[in-house]
Parts: C-alpha cells; structure tokens; sequence
C-alpha cells in the first residue's frame, strides 16, 4: 500500500465483522484521531495508512522496539532489576509533553494505562523514549471546558472521577 522503506512498521487488525454500526465509527474514530496526531508529537505513536481489506481494518504504525511499558517493567521485575530514577523521569517528561500536546488539541485520551504506552529506540540516545498510543476511546472535546460522561478506561487506572460517575475532562488523563 504504498510504503517504500527500510524501517519496520506495525499493522494494528480491527475485525469489522460482527461489529455494530456504532463500533465501526469507533474504529474508524481512532484512525481519524490518529491522523491528526501523526508526526505532530515525536511521543506519540507514529501513524502511517489505514486501509479495510475484507473485514478487516489495517492500521499502519510505526513499530516499537521495546513493546510496552507494562511488559518492559515486568521484565525487569523478573530479572530484580530497576528502572533508573533519570529515565522515569525522563518517560515521565515524555508522556506529559505528549498529553499536552492532545490536550492542547481538546482530545482526552480515557485509557492511559502502562500498556498503552510504548517503547522506541531513537537515534542518538542510549536508552528508550516513550510513544503514547492506542486511541481507541479518545473523546475529542466540543470546547476546552466540555465534561464528558461515558464511563470508560480500565478499572485499575481509573481516576476518581470516573469511579463516581461525575463529569470528567483534560484533568482525568493527568
């Protein structure tokens, strides 16, 4: 599909088959979202194509190297290593400068989560930067202070909010 390179990329499938009407707008949701985002950030995934073929949607990323940060820490938990202190702060930094960036754009990300968050080798530096990814259930916001209500996310990395049931917005994410 038109990609003429070296690099490796990663091709997200999303079945369509079986799905309702509404979860295909979700699906092509991400992608619309994903676009937007794409190269604007160097913390967020890049994206690249999306084509259907079948029932099924390919997303075109850029791959990460160093899978996600939930299997990074896990593996270092088995082998009892750490994480250095500079390089958490420095994802940290990452992933807020990546926040700010869709925030500033008035898209809340509702899943942040280890998982969701990956792990590439770039040029010039001796250890991982973090891509932001997986879209999925972004909510893009009408105006900066529009409070979505959908209850969303995975139940560990829930903010308080969303456990109560109230209103959340750009805050949630943080």
């Amino acid at each position: 599909h038109g990609l003429q390179t070296n690099e490796q990329f990663v091709v997200k499938q999303i079945n369509l088959s079986g799905m309702t009407q509404k979860e295909i707008q979700e699906a092509r949701h991400e992608v619309a979202v994903l676009r937007t985002l794409s190269g604007a950030n160097s913390f967020i995934i890049g994206y690249h194509e999306a084509f259907v073929e079948g029932k099924k949607l390919n997303i075109v990323l850029d791959y990460s190297d160093g899978g996600d940060l939930s299997n990074y820490i896990a593996k270092t938990k088995r082998s009892r290593g750490t994480i250095p202190e500079q390089t958490v702060l420095k994802w940290f930094v990452q992933l807020c400068s990546a926040l700010k960036y869709i925030h500033g754009r008035k898209i809340l990300h509702r899943d942040l989560k280890t998982q969701n968050i990956f792990l590439a080798t770039v040029s010039n530096e001796k250890d991982f930067s973090i891509k932001l990814g997986d879209f999925g259930i972004a909510k893009i916001l009408q105006s900066t202070s529009e409070c979505a209500n959908t209850i969303i996310g995975t139940p560990y990395y829930l903010s308080p909010e969303l456990c109560e049931d109230r209103p959340y917005n750009e805050k949630s994410d943080v």
